[in-house]
């Protein structure tokens, strides 16, 4: 067997595997709820009854999956913002900045990501409680009594205060992710800037943003899909979706109608949905964040 032959047979051992595992938990699963969505059916017995579209139909005009499609919008768009600015100023600042205590920080922040979500549900549902919650109490020390509120049982602000829970677990991670791009850059960069007379912040717009814009690009995309599953997995932790649905996000308001109320057939026709949501969304994201790599 000549050297040529014997390298394609070694890339086909290698991803025969991958494409199989691929296909069997990813590509069939995925075909099998889109043919699913087509069919009414309770998922417990062997009556299915074909009626195409008519379930993204009923799902147009659901009152209760368009709130929680928009529950998960304000998700996706207040904890992306807050969490990406936040963890890229506090990696610039332990990267740039000769702070004590540099190590300690950084331990801190990135405890949070190493829970399990449910540990976070059960230290915010505890942080929130409105009479002996941390939030409440410190708000009363600084005799702000009157911000007091039922955080997670008032419909206006519940989501809200999912969204935090959110940013605090994920806002390490992403800070670590940021601050080894960071730093890689070259400290001469900044030393030839600031003989050029340029500031700390002059330097982060013109030299830390676009070298490490790359890594915000990849991490953004991944970000918001683990937005969508894990505002799903604390919801259900900490709400259930109450109250009155206030809380209730896509994946949520789809396991209920799939599993809980014997809804199956239409529970995926919200999956297909959140698919294509989700696909679109991060088409959209790249293209709006494409930029031409600089290197160094």
């Amino acid at each position: 067997m000549s050297k040529t032959a014997a390298k394609r047979m070694f890339i086909f051992v290698c991803t025969v595997p991958s494409l199989i595992l691929l296909t069997l938990f990813m590509i069939v699963p995925t075909i099998q709820v889109f043919r699913m969505s087509m069919y009414k059916w309770g998922g417990f017995s062997n009556n299915k009854e074909f009626v195409g579209f008519n379930n993204f139909k009923i799902l147009w005009n659901d009152e209760n999956f368009i709130r929680s499609l928009q529950n998960s919008i304000v998700l996706i768009v207040l904890v992306t913002i807050i969490t990406m600015v936040v963890a890229i100023l506090f990696a610039s600042l332990l990267t740039r900045e000769n702070m004590k205590g540099n190590s300690f920080f950084r331990i801190i922040f990135y405890i949070p990501n190493i829970l399990s979500i449910v540990v976070i549900a059960g230290i915010f549902s505890a942080v929130y409680d409105p009479t002996t919650g941390l939030l409440n109490n410190i708000l009363s020390l600084f005799h702000l009594d009157h911000l007091q509120k039922m955080w997670l049982g008032n419909q206006q602000i519940a989501i809200y205060s999912i969204g935090g829970a959110l940013i605090w677990q994920a806002i390490g991670y992403y800070m670590v992710m940021y601050m080894s791009s960071m730093a890689s850059i070259p400290e001469s960069f900044y030393e030839a800037s600031s003989l050029e007379g340029a500031g700390r912040i002059r330097q982060f717009f013109s030299i830390t943003l676009p070298l490490i814009w790359h890594n915000i690009r990849t991490t953004l995309t991944f970000f918001i899909i683990s937005t969508i599953n894990l505002s799903f997995l604390l919801v259900q932790a900490m709400t259930g979706g109450g109250p009155d649905g206030a809380t209730e996000v896509f994946l949520s308001y789809m396991y209920k109608q799939a599993y809980t109320n014997s809804s199956y057939g239409y529970g995926m026709a919200i999956g297909v949905v959140i698919f294509l949501f989700s696909f679109i969304l991060s088409a959209v994201i790249s293209q709006v964040t494409k930029r031409d790599v600089l290197e160094y």
